[in-house]
């Protein structure tokens, strides 16, 4: 890793979200983008964009990778946020049967149990919570999608939760047996007051279950398109353990699966008042990401020069095809595939038109890259020789 006195890091040192160290540590820098999920409409095509450095720093003490903080929470994840959960197939089957293994662990039960969700998006993993009678709320910032989930029946608190909310929600609706917080962690640029928050949300005996990209996986298999803006955060066993613990929490249990390319599960309890006993899983993962290099005061060596490769060999393979003139396409307009278009720089001179199935990114054109997203039924009509899977970790 480089060090921030390089100067690469422009504004200054920085202190670490989870444990207020000073950051010391670049892990890898990707150069300036648009936020990854702010999609162009027609008529914006004539303005410009605001390209934002997205710069990984990574601290010594607690071992949290984390970009630097150039944008609120609020200007990623505003009402036209074009994200829907549902709109993956794996992704619903996996919410599925993550709520009926939940229900049969926990013994939750109709009437009597109640679950939260915290970062609900379209009601893609309440929708079976409520399928089974069991009470259940959502809390989702995003309009659009909080809407969607009403359609179904639920019922959906417009919100960031914070220690302030969570207590709120609290009063009104009762304490949580279940707090799931599924691909939010990452998403949240004040670690401190989201988990107080989720520690308001739960009853003294219940159980938060949170799923994020597991930074194991995202150093050894070269998963750089997985940062961007709206990830503030890249954790580790470790450094998840170590933000729990500061607020109170603690892990007992931890699985590694299979979503987003690797992610873990982390099922937590409040430390004073949890009944489960603590799992050997817990040290077992945490033996594989110190071998995976993963562990505080890790120097991550050769993810910069991996991330390198392929962007090289994604420009020769592109541009070899396009010189023999081969016509080619994308699929997925995924956040992830603009990370990885904007810092190869590629446009639309390279791939013609990526293919989506969300009706709230079809007619628009991919941020940076201005790519335009067609519908599945466009790909069948002007069928191209080459087409680039951009969400891999998605069916």
């Amino acid at each position: 890793m480089q060090d921030v006195a390089d100067g690469l890091l422009g504004g200054g040192l920085v202190n670490c979200r989870n444990c207020g160290s000073a950051l010391s540590d670049l892990l890898i820098d990707l150069g300036t983008s648009p936020v990854s999920n702010a999609y162009v409409n027609r008529s914006a095509l004539d303005k410009a964009e605001a390209w934002i450095p997205l710069k990984v720093l990574v601290c010594s003490s607690c071992g949290l990778a984390q970009t630097q903080d150039y944008l609120a929470s609020e200007e990623l994840f505003i009402p036209e946020y074009a994200y829907f959960s549902s709109t993956s197939t794996s992704w619903l089957q996996h919410a599925r049967e993550f709520v009926d293994a939940s229900v049969n662990r926990f013994g939750l039960e109709p009437v009597n149990s109640f679950v939260i969700e915290v970062a609900s998006n379209d009601g893609y993993l309440l929708r079976r919570v409520h399928e089974l009678g069991i009470p259940c709320v959502g809390i989702e910032p995003t309009h659009g999608t909080a809407e969607a989930a009403r359609a179904l029946g639920l019922t959906i608190i417009e919100d960031f939760l914070s220690s302030a909310t969570g207590a709120e929600i609290a009063t009104t609706y009762g304490k949580a047996d279940l707090v799931v917080a599924n691909n939010v962690f990452a998403h949240v640029p004040d670690l401190d007051d989201f988990i107080r928050g989720l520690r308001a949300l739960l009853k003294p005996t219940g159980v938060i279950s949170i799923e994020f990209p597991s930074l194991a996986s995202i150093l050894t298999n070269c998963q750089f398109d997985t940062i961007y803006h709206e990830h503030y955060s890249y954790f580790s066993l470790f450094s998840a353990a170590d933000a729990l613990a500061r607020r109170g929490l603690e892990v007992f249990d931890v699985e590694e699966i299979p979503t987003h390319g690797g992610s873990l599960r982390l099922l937590v309890q409040n430390a004073r008042t949890g009944v489960h006993k603590v799992s050997l899983n817990v040290e077992c993962v945490q033996q594989s990401e110190a071998l995976a290099g993963a562990a505080p005061g890790a120097r991550y060596e050769g993810f910069k020069e991996a991330a390198l490769k392929v962007k090289l060999d994604l420009l020769e393979f592109l541009i070899d095809r396009k010189r023999n003139g081969a016509r080619i396409a994308a699929y997925g307009a995924a956040a992830k595939g603009n990370t990885l278009l904007n810092f190869a720089g590629v446009k639309g001179d390279l791939i013609e038109f990526v293919v989506d199935r969300s009706p709230l990114k079809v007619g628009r054109y991919l941020p940076g890259s201005r790519i335009p997203i067609v519908t599945e039924d466009f790909l069948s009509d002007h069928q191209p020789d080459y087409i680039l899977i951009l969400p891999w970790n998605l069916t």
